[in-house]
């Protein structure tokens, strides 16, 4: 799986980032991110498309390794980079932070990116919480009703129209 970054072009969802139809601007930022299937050839292609079309910076994820390399463009070719703890996209401004069990993505601002789990976990608090206050909700209006039946019977108060009398004459 990748994703890619694209500055100057319009946002939207795309199958695939197809250069040629767009403007011929090259992806700036490519993220791949591995899985069981990928072989070293198949990622060696990759890393050699990517150079021969110009992006900048090229970032390789294996989850199950919690190992991450990269290249950045240098005079023109990708260069594989040495050490990318604690290292800052040039592009993004992001932070990389290999750490246990996983990658730590930083903000330019320091502030962490929610992992997936945090993430979820999240929507999950947000959605209990919905509920909760759904729930208050229809105990009040149910206890509304309540008291409204209660005050009406109290002053004996029918649906029929209430009818004022004047000088022995009924008036709607």
């Amino acid at each position: 799986m990748h994703d890619y970054l694209a500055f100057g072009r319009p946002k939207g969802e795309r199958g695939s980032y197809q250069q040629w139809q767009e403007e011929n601007i090259p992806p700036q930022v490519v993220f791949e991110i591995l899985s069981p299937g990928n072989t070293q050839t198949e990622i060696t292609r990759k890393l050699l498309f990517y150079d021969r079309y110009g992006v900048e910076e090229y970032y390789i994820y294996n989850p199950d390794k919690n190992d991450l390399g990269g290249c950045i463009r240098r005079e023109n070719r990708l260069e594989s980079l040495e050490n990318l703890d604690n290292w800052v996209s040039p592009r993004l401004g992001i932070r990389f932070q290999l750490a246990e069990p996983e990658l730590l993505l930083y903000y330019p601002d320091g502030q962490p990116f929610t992992s997936y789990n945090q993430e979820r976990q999240r929507a999950e608090a947000e959605r209990q919480r919905a509920e909760a206050e759904r729930k208050r909700a229809e105990r009040l209006a149910a206890k509304l009703r309540e008291l409204n039946i209660k005050y009406l019977s109290k002053i004996n108060y029918t649906s029929k129209p209430l009818l004022r009398q004047t000088s022995g004459v009924r008036k709607q």
